[in-house]
């Protein structure tokens, strides 16, 4: 499928919008363990980019960490504003765009993202925006589509189909992330 265009912030607002939390796919637990395996949370400042429903933070922030939930789509962020206070969870809640972060160099200590680099033709720039603004010695965690994975062929068969819901994505490989 040609990609003739980065998908627009509309289309998440409209998946935002229509979106129940419980519908969200899940992705177990392996973006709290990659960042925990790392050391104790409490205290650090987290951001997610394009944070969606924030529901990995959010078990972050139970941790103790200090959270900066990120994203463009105002949909999201009420989404977010309803959990946080559901759960009673102190977040911060930033609209932004990812390739213009708004924060100082060295100032995160951690900074993810999870279904968000395949939505760009050019990612690279949220990549360098998130080392930017990473402290020293931070983490960063991208959660990407593997380019040799069972579930990149099914997910062209279903975007070949006009049925997955991003219309397109793009997947990378272990070389082409450290390249970023």
């Amino acid at each position: 499928m040609v990609r003739s265009e980065q998908h627009s912030q509309q289309v998440w607002e409209d998946f935002w919008e229509k979106q129940s939390i419980e519908q969200v796919y899940q992705n177990s637990d392996r973006i709290v363990e990659q960042i925990t395996k790392a050391g104790d949370v409490a205290g650090k400042w987290i951001m997610e980019i394009g944070a969606g429903s924030g529901r990995d933070s959010f078990k972050l922030a139970e941790m103790g960490a200090r959270i900066i939930l990120l994203d463009y789509a105002e949909n999201s962020l009420q989404l977010m504003q309803q959990i946080s206070e559901r759960l009673d969870q102190k977040v911060d809640l930033v609209r932004g765009d990812a390739f213009h972060l708004p924060f100082k160099e060295n100032s995160i200590d951690v900074i993810f993202h999870q279904g968000l680099l395949e939505h760009f033709i050019e990612p690279d720039g949220i990549v360098q925006q998130s080392f930017n603004a990473l402290k020293v010695g931070g983490i960063n965690v991208s959660d990407v589509p593997q380019k040799y994975h069972m579930y990149t062929a099914v997910k062209h068969i279903l975007i070949w189909m006009k049925k997955w819901f991003a219309g397109w994505e793009t997947e990378f490989s272990i070389g082409q992330l450290r390249s970023m």
